[in-house]
């Protein structure tokens, strides 16, 4: 309990991690917002092309080359982004975890197929196979989602195996087992909650990944075309790129703001919940002088 009061204390003492959270709450705040404050369709054209940022108040941001509201974009673009990066997320934290969990604590037989399997997935590039998914599926917003969820895990699978084999011969795992604890509550309540620190670490880096990889594919032209996202406004904007730059400039910025508010949060984490890592990357630079 003292242990992770002082690593809270620590994470809010970061200046990456202000830093971070104050940028993804503006994103927060503007996914929760976007029907309140843009309550039409972000797809509707409701001015003239090419309007650039500052020059009509009505639309502060400006149009597209369809006459769309870039600043509805972004804000409307904020609910599909963040739903596809946490929901992507979770798919893969599920999946990784079942994996390393069982591949972990099973034994050498299990851990090899698991395994094995794992590397079947690492052998073909992650955002490739999400690609071929898509395609094959057909671009929806659970599609993508889907592909994406599925295609993400073997980091979370070999990070929890890892953590699963150097405590199941801990002491509190030796203990639960002479009592009598079954398998499930060995590795669900007894080693799982020990070996999450570093997992939480990981999963802002995947909801990142997701986001990028969602832009990538609406940047492709794989994403729903029903719904406006960061990556279909960038897609959308290419065309005009010489002449109006700002059309993908914008949204790109504001992806760019939030994969760099995850990494820095991650950061924060990461150096919160591993102070001797933290020290030494302090004296090493002490030590290089």
């Amino acid at each position: 309990m003292k242990q992770n009061l002082l690593a809270v204390l620590r994470l809010l003492r970061a200046p990456s991690a202000a830093v971070g959270a104050g940028i993804l709450l503006i994103v927060l705040g503007a996914a929760a917002t976007a029907s309140w404050l843009f309550p039409g369709d972000p797809l509707e054209m409701v001015g003239a092309p090419f309007t650039w940022p500052g020059e009509d108040v009505e639309f502060p941001a400006g149009t597209d080359l369809m006459g769309r509201d870039i600043l509805a974009g972004l804000f409307h673009g904020a609910r599909v982004s963040l739903l596809v990066g946490g929901a992507s997320a979770a798919i893969a934290l599920f999946i990784g975890l079942m994996v390393g969990a069982f591949a972990g604590y099973a034994g050498p037989r299990v851990d090899a197929v698991l395994m094995r399997i794992t590397e079947l997935f690492q052998t073909v590039p992650s955002f490739l196979l999400a690609i071929v998914l898509v395609a094959i599926l057909g671009p929806s917003l659970s599609t993508i989602i889907f592909a994406l969820g599925v295609t993400s895990w073997t980091g979370i699978a070999r990070l929890t195996r890892g953590e699963f084999i150097a405590l199941r011969e801990r002491e509190f795992v030796r203990a639960a087992q002479t009592l009598g604890a079954g398998h499930a509550r060995i590795i669900f309540l007894e080693i799982l909650p020990n070996a999450l620190p570093p997992i939480i670490v990981t999963t802002a880096v995947l909801v990142a990944h997701a986001i990028l990889s969602e832009a990538g594919l609406a940047f492709l032209g794989l994403g729903d075309p029903n719904v406006v996202s960061w990556g279909s406004m960038v897609g959308a904007g290419r065309e005009a790129l010489r002449t109006a730059w700002y059309m993908t400039a914008l949204p790109g910025l504001t992806i760019m703001a939030t994969v760099l508010a995850l990494n820095l949060l991650s950061d924060a984490v990461n150096d919160a919940l591993n102070p001797k890592l933290r020290r030494h990357r302090a004296v090493a630079p002490a030590a290089a002088r």
